[in-house]
């Protein structure tokens, strides 16, 4: 038996008080109210409500060690990077590594793999898969719905995969960027209680309005932070927030955290914020976490103040996980999962032979997900479309890296590269090689730099290169978050001096093969309309 004491923050009742909390065999046996000397706050640990572990290159166990810095004791989890590469095994590997922590990851089914059937994942999820993932009490929900156009068109599997979750009572998350209207009111009625992809104020609060919970995103490359927050002081009891992505130097510098000291800033109600950050993904999701409440599981931090949110401990079923800058969960051993199987390119494979005037290009966006579709002058050199530093209009290319196969070309704004190329194995869903440069030989170079590595992000000059290795699924480092970080924060300088101006380039140029987010992608099979939701042509 343990006791703790601080100033206790109720979140249910909205007060502040002195207290001593008592723990017995992981639990909360009494919270009393107690005069003492100690001014730090003791709150429900914060919760991530949408992410995908893999995005920070790390296992689970080393996502965990970081984590709990930030005052973070679970995640909602959907696996489907992993998932894509190697399928339900990619699923089973990050539960059991996972459970070697006591962090507590709640996984989904993926509900989507391959995201669509325009692009070649490594492995299948069908709705028979669902069923079994489902059964298993490990599974928390059904992740993102992301194709929203099977939902509106009743497509018979996609609808089974809900079905599936209705059944084990579990919920059904969502990803419908953009929809509105009669479109939006289908898809909430389909079963989906969830959405963390609003970047406008009106389409959440439509959403909101119409019985879904929004998710407030604040990752390495989509920011929906400023946007959104305006509406938690009136819907506080249906908003939470999430990463969804986030890189591995993002996540040594803050969390969940960071959001709500970020929201007291803007003088919103603390208890609002906390009810935000702590109790709402419990509750919708049915976690086994506990919420500060006598007979909870002891799941808690503390923290400094209600303003910056630092913290000092952070305790997991009554075990303290992290105390005064240092994280006590230990290092987990496990085998690394791959599936990774093309050939090494030549320059000759990333020639466009054309003569066209005019080319429809890729804008990428700031900060977005979505992206935009220019029609731009093309620039042809013996023949062959070329990159074109001075418009910005730069060549890029996804490899399909589970077969050999003719890599698909296209042209990308807002990259900025001047010299060189990069290029990355994280491209998602499916994750195939994704590469922008400023020529072929330079493409070419970084395609090949992470064939011969079997999976990475990199980048290459003229005369030097760099890469950051992944031989976890491709996706995922073996090191830890420390090492990995320093790592990628050192690639990413590398890759702005080649010129790029993006602020995330490898977050930004990971999701340029996303075809299910709107407007203009790049598929391994082709250029691909989002709006329309097929193929299109390269020249206009």
């Amino acid at each position: 038996m343990k006791t703790i004491q601080g100033q206790i923050v109720d979140i249910q009742n909205k007060r502040v008080f002195s207290g001593e909390i008592t723990i017995s065999a992981g639990k909360i046996t009494s919270i009393t109210e107690k005069e003492h000397d100690s001014k730090h706050y003791i709150l429900p640990g914060f919760v991530d409500a949408h992410i995908h572990i893999e995005s920070s290159m790390l296992v689970p166990s080393e996502f965990a060690k970081i984590a709990v810095k930030h005052g973070t004791v679970a995640t909602v989890s959907d696996p489907h990077e992993i998932a894509n590469v190697l399928g339900v095994a990619g699923v089973e590997f990050m539960i059991e590594n996972g459970k070697k922590t006591p962090f507590k990851f709640n996984f989904g089914a993926p509900s989507c793999v391959p995201a669509t059937t325009f692009e070649s994942a490594g492995a299948v999820i069908d709705s028979d898969d669902i069923k079994t993932l489902m059964a298993n009490p490990d599974i928390k929900y059904l992740a993102e719905m992301m194709n929203y156009p099977g939902v509106l068109f009743d497509d018979e599997e996609v609808l089974k995969k809900i079905a599936w979750a209705k059944h084990y009572n579990k919920p059904v998350d969502g990803h419908a960027p953009g929809l509105r209207g009669d479109d939006v009111t289908k898809y909430i009625n389909a079963g989906i209680s969830t959405d963390h992809e609003c970047f406008t104020y009106d389409e959440a609060l439509e959403k909101l309005q119409k019985g879904m919970k929004i998710l407030i995103r604040e990752g390495s490359a989509a920011k929906n932070f400023e946007a959104l927050i305006d509406l938690l002081p009136e819907h506080y009891q249906n908003m939470m927030f999430c990463s969804d992505d986030k890189h591995p130097d993002d996540l040594l510098l803050n969390h969940i955290n960071a959001l709500c000291a970020r929201a007291v800033a803007k003088d919103i109600d603390v208890f609002k914020v906390l009810q935000a950050a702590c109790v709402n993904p419990v509750k919708h999701y049915n976690l086994d976490v506990g919420l500060l409440q006598k007979d909870d599981v002891a799941d808690f931090i503390i923290v400094e103040d209600l303003k910056d949110f630092k913290t000092l401990q952070t305790y997991i079923n009554g075990e303290l996980v992290f105390n005064n800058g240092t994280s006590l969960i230990k290092h987990v051993d496990f085998e690394n999962l791959n599936n990774f199987d093309t050939e090494i390119k030549t320059i000759e494979d990333f020639k466009v032979e054309s003569t066209a005037k005019q080319i429809r290009v890729i804008e990428a966006l700031e900060g977005q997900l979505v992206t935009n579709q220019l029609i731009e002058e093309a620039t042809i050199l013996n023949g062959n479309l070329v990159s074109n530093t001075v418009t910005d209009v730069l060549k890029m290319t996804v490899v399909n890296r589970y077969k050999n196969d003719k890599p698909a070309l296209a042209f990308i704004k807002n990259f900025g590269l001047k010299e060189g190329a990069i290029a990355s194995s994280v491209g998602h869903d499916s994750h195939n090689i994704i590469a922008v440069g400023v020529s072929d030989e330079a493409i070419c170079k970084a395609v090949n730099l992470i064939i011969e590595n079997k999976g990475g992000i990199c980048a290459v000059s003229d005369t030097d290169q760099k890469i950051v290795s992944l031989p976890v699924a491709g996706i995922m480092s073996d090191k830890n978050a420390e090492t990995i970080g320093h790592a990628y924060a050192e690639l990413d300088a590398f890759a702005k001096q080649l010129g790029t101006t993006l602020n995330a380039p490898y977050m930004t140029l990971s999701f340029m093969a996303l075809l299910v987010i709107p407007s203009l992608k790049l598929s391994d099979k082709g250029l691909f309309d989002g709006g329309k939701f097929e193929f299109t042509s390269l020249e206009v």
